[in-house]
């Protein structure tokens, strides 16, 4: 696999400057045109802000790329056929020079292989409900297990099974704390009901975590920083409760199955909320962003 790192990003690693990767999928299959060029831009902007460099990760042509200039971002926000790929897709969109955007699963490989070690993202995929009945289990957790990255991340989906994935996430050894919160964040919600173990109070703290992993040794399992959305920007937690059990049971009636059971539900729950969850999505991914960006430079402090 050829890995093409943008000149930015390489120059910022050489000099151990912080560096934060930024998944592709929220641009290519989260908003519509042109607003996910315009929210692409920004975020990146505001990882600039925080001190940082922004390396977004796609793959275009059979190239994965961690870092993307103007030209190849417009590329991903408006190309048609950007396809979605998880890590296991990697290898065949390579060898048939597709193009993609890169799930959490993806991002945090291929940032992991650039020596990108914080990532940013919304929410992480999880343990879907009815996971005794279709065993159905995000990728993202699996390869978390195996790669050291720092994900600092809004939770899990609130449309899967938040306990359940929590365990999952114990069983496979990766370690999860709550930022500021001793609550684990339920993405579009600030409190998902479920409690964290541990708490991490500040940047430096976290970076702290990062380096203990390092000096301890083990398995290369990744940091999940769960960075709750702020409680006036979340979706009212009513309104979220009773549009999920709605989308749920038109789930259920639509006989929709396997990986089309998530976008349905997120799909529903944007269309039957007037779009607010997709507004309290973007609070949180932009919040995490910025702590991301804090995050990767007191890691860079050394």
């Amino acid at each position: 696999m050829v890995l093409v790192v943008s000149e930015e990003v390489r120059e910022a690693l050489d000099a151990r400057r912080p560096v934060v990767a930024l998944e592709s999928t929220i641009i290519a299959h989260g908003l519509p045109r042109p607003r996910n060029l315009r929210v692409a831009l920004e975020l990146e902007e505001t990882v600039r802000r925080e001190g940082a460099v922004p390396a977004t990760v796609a793959v275009l042509d059979g190239r994965p790329h961690v870092g993307l200039d103007g030209a190849r971002l417009e590329r991903v926000a408006d190309e048609a056929g950007m396809r979605k790929l998880g890590h296991r897709d990697l290898p065949l969109a390579v060898a048939t020079c597709a193009s993609g955007a890169t799930t959490v699963s993806a991002t945090a490989l291929l940032a992991a292989h650039a020596g990108v070690r914080v990532f940013a993202t919304g929410g992480l995929g999880g343990v879907h409900r009815a996971w005794t009945e279709t065993q159905d289990e995000s990728a993202d957790l699996g390869l978390l297990a195996r790669t050291r990255v720092t994900v600092v991340c809004a939770g899990v989906k609130s449309v899967l099974d938040v306990p359940a994935t929590l365990q999952r996430l114990e069983t496979l050894g990766v370690a999860v704390a709550g930022y500021d919160t001793e609550r684990f964040p339920g993405f579009y919600l600030s409190d998902s009901g479920h409690p964290v173990d541990w708490t991490l109070r500040s940047p430096r703290e976290v970076a702290d975590v990062m380096r203990a992993q390092d000096v301890l040794g083990g398995p290369g399992s990744a940091l999940i920083v769960a960075n709750p959305v702020p409680e006036e920007e979340q979706l009212a937690p009513e309104l979220h409760a009773r549009v999920l059990a709605d989308a749920l049971r038109a789930c259920a009636a639509e006989g929709v199955s396997g990986q089309a059971v998530t976008p349905f539900l997120l799909d529903h729950l944007v269309r039957h909320t007037d779009g607010a969850s997709l507004e309290a999505n973007l609070a949180a991914v932009r919040g995490n962003v910025r702590l991301a960006g804090r995050i990767a430079a007191a890691w860079a402090e050394g």
